[in-house]
């Protein structure tokens, strides 16, 4: 593989790696109010079964998407659903964030089968969003050499299931980390956010270009200029993320 591509098929990753990190310290926080009302090993063995059922899951269904990648609506879909999380998210954060009070029912806990339903279900819910920013990154990448995996090129799939299974990772193992930096940087959650509705934005100029819609150019959705516009406004967002962002570190 060409020197080139790989420093932009591991560009992408990295930026799988960092967006997957930032949704999965929120991810991790729901899974762990969840079980916590479960004793410590069953708390485990649930989160283990959870997040087992969610990798075959991810697998099952980034085959599945492989195979309508291509198709425009699919594609509509897909961008629509990115931005609408993007900005319902963001709203409920700026505007309701003093109305939202988890009620948590002490008579009605779920045993520990009930528990990991559940998380499955959690799991699965939270593997939507990051297929779909994970499709649409990719998407742009150049083909590689390597045999198709269902209907998608396979270095592209690589990629997407690589940085899909890095973020499960990341929300067993690292999510600590990813939580006290939210913690001390909470305008990261937002900018993480706006960079998933970025995404959507890259899906929709896909799906506008696709030869069957013909509003935006196909030329130019595949473009240099449109990579390096879309990857700068990408780093744009999470710098700002990073430096506007109220520094809670010095709060003891």
């Amino acid at each position: 593989m060409d020197i080139s591509l790989l420093l932009e098929y591991g560009w992408v990753l990295l930026l799988l790696i960092g967006l997957e990190g930032l949704l999965a310290a929120d991810n991790a926080l729901v899974l762990a109010i969840m079980v916590k009302h479960l004793p410590e090993k069953e708390r485990r063995r649930a989160l283990f079964y959870g997040l087992a059922g969610a990798f075959i899951f991810r697998f099952a269904s980034l085959f599945i998407i492989s195979f309508l990648v291509d198709v425009w609506q699919v594609q509509a879909i897909g961008a629509l659903y990115l931005l609408f999380i993007a900005i319902n998210h963001i709203a409920r954060k700026i505007y309701f964030k003093n109305k939202v009070h988890v009620k948590v029912n002490e008579k009605k806990k779920s045993g520990f089968w009930g528990t990991v339903i559940k998380v499955e279900l959690a799991d699965i819910a939270f593997a939507v969003d990051s297929i779909l920013a994970a499709v649409a990154l990719a998407m742009t990448l150049p083909n590689t050499d390597l045999p198709t995996i269902g209907g998608m090129d396979g270095g592209k799939f690589l990629v997407i299931f690589t940085g899909g299974l890095i973020g499960l990772i990341i929300m067993r193992f690292a999510a600590n980390f990813f939580v006290k930096l939210l913690g001390a940087k909470p305008g990261l959650e937002i900018a993480a956010f706006v960079i998933v509705g970025w995404v959507g934005v890259k899906l929709a100029v896909l799906t506008l270009s696709h030869p069957d819609v013909n509003i935006i150019s196909y030329t130019f959705a595949h473009s240099f200029e449109w990579k390096l516009t879309f990857y700068s406004v990408l780093i744009a967002i999470a710098v700002a993320g990073w430096f506007l962002s109220k520094d809670n570190t010095s709060k003891e």
